[in-house]
């Protein structure tokens, strides 16, 4: 090198040039901490992503969130019902009130349940031989018996798990839990959501949207497979000096274009995604890199069998996203209403939980060995369950009257059964839970006010839960 071009080149740019240019993505990362170090201390904030204080203190910091899509029986799983034995056969008894039902087949007999039931763990927790493995795990977790809600369908019922009313127009759960407590990793997804097929879950990206807040907190959908993140590498041909030229220069054009247009939150949105682009390019590749992981960590989850290595993966990727301070991490089972059993309900129950159940467990034990379980909320259900009335013969229709989930990690007290339904499994009965107070439970574990999570639409004070909801007590005094 002569002394003439040694002359002209200054410590950035030789950061930039040297080494494929990481000194350079180094550097970045070292002037952006300071900068924002620099504005948090100035009272300001250079992210809207920025990690926000709780209303009081929080038993847990991020969520996990199992969603078996398509209605999964929960008196075949978690609620056994005796008299459903006695009764199979014979119409739902006079003394029940008519349900409204999906196909509207309420005076179809009774459908016995197949299960083999078991208590588990010290409280003696009832689970059937469907899953065995989560069985293992009862004593972390708590089961939800007496959920309901109001979507009958699976348009509604997916739409009110994911956002609290069946009707589209309102920001999800994941998206209020962001825009409420921002995110402790500026270089991944603060809100992130893998499906286990390419099938498309009812309603698509409304259930991870934002509606009407800023569309920078919704959430990101990654790829189940080999390539979670598309486009993550950099091409070769195009040196770091390149994009970070290139990036600059869309985001001076991108915020001038945004100046004039306030309302338009999409904007900025488009501007921080490309931004936390550039970032993950050093971030993500190694949070995805499950190669680092042992194989006794991946047999764990099953990632070593053929039935249960799709879901596994995304498991353990969702620890890993959780361990790196993503806040929200949704993981779809059964993606495109797969649980939705209305015939043959053995065949297709029997399948979608042998791909499910040690994936759930493993997620559980790996967190509880790491100490991530007590800061990490694990929610497990459906959009609704599934009736004790026969369909085709041998299958369910939807329940949105009683059906069960359970939340285990972030402060739940595990190894309890919290509500119940009747003795047939059609309606909550006991310690009722619908969707809202679902969700008011999830914000209070986190720390959040479901009353006082805010945000001023067209004028009006909008709230998560639309001023309804309680927390669930009982989830963590047993």
């Amino acid at each position: 090198m002569s002394n003439q071009t040694q002359q002209n080149i200054n410590r950035r740019q030789l950061l930039f040039q040297a080494g494929a240019g990481f000194g350079g993505i180094a550097l970045n990362a070292l002037m952006a901490q300071q900068a924002q170090s620099a504005a948090i201390s100035s009272g300001k904030s250079l992210s809207p992503l920025a990690s926000k204080q709780t209303h009081f203190p929080a038993t847990a910091k991020s969520v996990i969130f199992l969603f078996m899509e398509g209605g999964p029986s929960h008196i075949d799983l978690f609620d056994p019902k005796p008299d459903l034995q006695k009764l199979a056969g014979k119409p739902l008894p006079e003394s029940f009130k008519k349900p409204i039902t999906a196909m509207g087949e309420v005076n179809s007999p009774l459908l016995a349940s197949q299960r083999k039931w078991k208590q588990h763990g010290e409280a003696g927790t009832w689970v059937s031989d469907w899953l065995p493995h989560t069985a293992t795990c009862v004593d972390d977790i708590a089961v939800l018996r007496g959920c309901w809600t109001n979507g009958i369908n699976h348009a509604g019922g997916v739409c009110q798990m994911n956002t609290c009313i069946p009707l589209a127009g309102r920001p999800s759960l994941g998206s209020w839990v962001t825009y409420g407590l921002g995110t402790e990793n500026d270089s991944l997804p603060a809100f992130v959501v893998i499906q286990d097929n390419n099938g498309t879950v009812v309603n698509g990206p409304r259930n991870w949207g934002t509606a009407f807040i800023p569309a920078v907190y919704q959430g990101t959908r990654l790829n189940a497979g080999k390539t979670p993140i598309s486009n993550l590498y950099r091409p070769e041909d195009i040196y770091p000096t390149q994009e970070a030229g290139k990036l600059d220069l869309l985001a001076k054009l991108n915020q001038r274009h945004a100046a004039s247009r306030k309302q338009q939150s999409e904007l900025d949105a488009r501007i921080e995604s490309y931004e936390l682009a550039f970032r993950m390019q050093a971030a993500a590749p190694e949070a995805i890199d499950l190669s680092q992981e042992t194989k006794e960590t991946q047999e764990l989850y099953g990632m070593d069998q053929k039935e249960t290595k799709v879901y596994g993966t995304n498991c353990l990727l969702a620890r890993r996203m959780v361990e790196r301070g993503v806040r929200f991490v949704q993981l779809y089972n059964g993606a495109g209403s797969k649980w939705d059993s209305h015939s043959s309900i053995e065949k297709r129950h029997s399948s979608l939980c042998k791909g499910m159940d040690k994936c759930v467990a493993g997620l559980l034990k790996d967190l509880k060995q790491r100490g991530l379980l007590d800061s990490t909320l694990v929610v497990w259900g459906g959009e609704f369950g599934r009736t004790p009335m026969s369909e085709k013969g041998d299958g369910r229709d939807h329940n949105p009257t009683g059906f069960t989930m359970w939340m285990a990690g972030g402060g739940v007290k595990g190894g309890q059964t919290i509500g119940a339904t009747d003795e047939l499994g059609l309606y909550a009965v006991e310690d009722r839970m619908h969707v809202r107070d679902i969700h008011t439970s999830i914000y209070h574990l986190l720390g959040l006010d479901n009353l006082k999570l805010e945000y001023r639409h067209k004028g009006s004070p909008e709230r998560p839960t639309l001023n309804e909801g309680e927390f669930m007590k009982k989830l963590v005094t047993g």
